[in-house]
């Protein structure tokens, strides 16, 4: 029986490029997020290009949710060897108009989601003795910019988080890191907002999705004696 990459936060950006990637290197993807219609599309794909995959729809905000999806996974598919938590809660606003329902969603999707879904991958892979947790971080999980309190803050925890796992875990087999991508992921959302911006630069100013997933394919192969916790990612025009 294969075993399972797991990615939540599977959209079709970053999230469905590592889907792609594990499926490639011959993992089952599980590609996850809360709407159904875009994971059927992905794994769609995923298929088409020789890979397996079944799509999960999943609010990652709910521990009973992420539970039953982990039970899932591990009864149908196989036993979730890689776990890639890649959930965004991008969100700017000045401190003076932030409301607490916006800080607590964003709080949410970006943190206790993390938890929940580091949680339970862990709890599966230490039995084992093995297995990969991956976070992706952003330029937020190493400093707080104006106007981005809500997802600073989550994003410090996220890394925090994955520090305390990744001391706790490494010792039972479990390689768990922290990838910062630093900068704008190319997508036709992206590419509609800045569009002036790209027009200027070209399009290496921002990262291709498909070659942030070779770097997180990359630290899940890495051997136990050469571990990498974090690592980041930026194109040549981010300032940093």
């Amino acid at each position: 029986m294969p075993g399972a990459a797991l990615v939540v936060g599977a959209g079709d950006a970053l999230g469905g490029a590592i889907a792609e990637r594990f499926a490639v290197g011959g993992f089952h993807a599980v590609p996850s997020r809360r709407k159904t219609a875009p994971l059927e599309a992905l794994a769609e794909s995923i298929r088409a290009g020789g890979g397996a995959a079944t799509p999960i729809a999943c609010d990652a905000r709910d521990e009973d949710a992420v539970i039953a999806m982990f039970d899932r996974i591990e009864a149908d598919i196989g036993p979730v060897e890689v776990a890639v938590f890649n959930a965004g809660a991008w969100h700017n606003a000045p401190i003076a108009d932030m409301t607490a329902r916006i800080y607590r969603q964003v709080w949410d999707t970006a943190a206790f989601a993390g938890f929940l879904v580091g949680r339970e991958a862990g709890r599966r892979m230490a039995g084992r003795g093995s297995g990969t947790i991956l976070f992706t971080g952003a330029t937020a999980s190493l400093r707080g910019g104006a106007g981005f309190a809500a997802f600073a803050g989550a994003k410090f925890a996220l890394r925090a988080l994955a520090q305390s796992m990744a001391r706790e875990l490494g010792p039972m087999g479990i390689h768990v890191a922290h990838i910062v991508v630093d900068g704008r992921i190319d997508s036709e959302a992206v590419r509609e907002r800045f569009a002036d911006e790209i027009a200027a630069l070209g399009d290496d100013a921002m990262l291709g999705p498909a070659a942030i997933a070779e770097t997180f394919w990359t630290v899940h192969a890495q051997p136990r004696d050469a571990w990498t916790f974090e690592t980041e990612v930026r194109p040549w025009t981010e300032r940093w």
